[in-house]
């Protein structure tokens, strides 16, 4: 069959023929109809991913959209595996297969599922969000902070604050559904907007992160808890916290991902995710791709706000 192939982690996938999947014991057989280029995908493909190197050769690739031999459309979720989804086929563990509403567009939803589970997750299973809270989401601009955004709101949240870059991105994020739009490398101005958020989404870390806390320590008021997820690490994977904003006041730093968060419990959230981006109340803007062109679509620079999908 075909598919991307990782022989190296210095160098980009390629596209190749390699044998169809032996399936194990249980194990049903997928064919791939689309699979997201997400960051995640490309840490595993670098072997920098904190989960694993993984074995090489390997096929990239964490997730798909595809259908059974039955015809029904589905979702499933591969994670730690040498034999990813950016193939034409893939084995998988049925527990690990979600039935997809009918007609619900793959490229669409193979572009949704990993960075629109990554806040529904956070908002459902790490914290439960209450009606009328603020949540504001760091690193907004990005695919997975717009989404953030706009599943916040679906989820409840009275007001959202937006924090990011790219102005011209924050205008687009505005359009998706956040009440407030805030650049990200100005600390005081997003405590001022932000200092009394029940829950902040971070995709950012590092010194971005670094900044932003004793600023919101400084301007908060509220008494209530404040939820600080870390989700990713966009700006460096570390930082330095004083141990006072931990004491002055309620800050509960928890993170949602992989190993934080059971692959069941994933799982068991993606129907009402992709219910959401199937009525277009969350949506995604995508690029597809050809697979046969892996190696152009991974080393070219993707379209801001848009997620490249690989359709065999």
């Amino acid at each position: 069959m075909e598919a991307a192939l990782v022989t190296s982690f210095d160098r980009p996938p390629h596209f190749a023929t390699t044998p169809r999947p032996d399936p194990a014991p249980g194990q049903v057989v997928v064919d791939v109809l689309a699979s997201a280029i997400s960051p995640r995908v490309r840490s595993g493909a670098a072997g920098r991913h904190y989960s694993g190197a993984g074995a090489l050769p390997m096929i990239p690739g964490i997730d798909a959209v595809g259908r059974t031999s039955e015809g029904r459309l589905v979702y499933v979720l591969t994670l730690d595996t040498s034999n990813g989804t950016m193939a034409q086929q893939v084995a998988v563990d049925p527990a690990r297969l979600v039935v997809l509403p009918d007609g619900l567009d793959p490229v669409t939803a193979a572009a949704a599922a990993i960075p629109g589970i990554s806040s529904w997750v956070a908002l459902r299973s790490r914290v439960a969000l209450q009606p009328g809270q603020e949540v504001l989401v760091l690193g907004a601009t990005g695919v997975a902070g717009r989404m953030a955004v706009q599943i916040a709101k679906a989820l409840g949240a009275g007001r959202v604050i937006a924090a990011g870059r790219d102005p011209q991105s924050l205008a687009t994020v505005a359009r998706a559904g956040a009440d407030v739009t805030v650049d990200v490398g100005d600390a005081d101005a997003l405590a001022e907007a932000g200092g009394n958020a029940d829950v902040v989404i971070d995709y950012l870390w590092g010194q971005a992160t670094e900044r932003t806390i004793p600023a919101i320590v400084k301007a908060r008021t509220s008494a209530e808890p404040l939820s600080w997820i870390s989700i990713g690490s966009m700006a460096g994977p570390e930082l330095t916290l004083p141990s006072a904003a931990l004491r002055a006041v309620d800050l509960r730093i928890l993170g949602s991902g992989q190993g934080s968060v059971p692959a069941a419990t994933l799982m068991a959230q993606i129907p009402d995710l992709m219910t959401a981006v199937a009525s277009g109340t969350v949506d995604v803007l995508t690029e597809a791709v050809p697979l046969a062109d892996v190696e152009r679509a991974w080393t070219a620079p993707g379209q801001a706000g848009r997620r490249t999908v690989l359709t065999p």
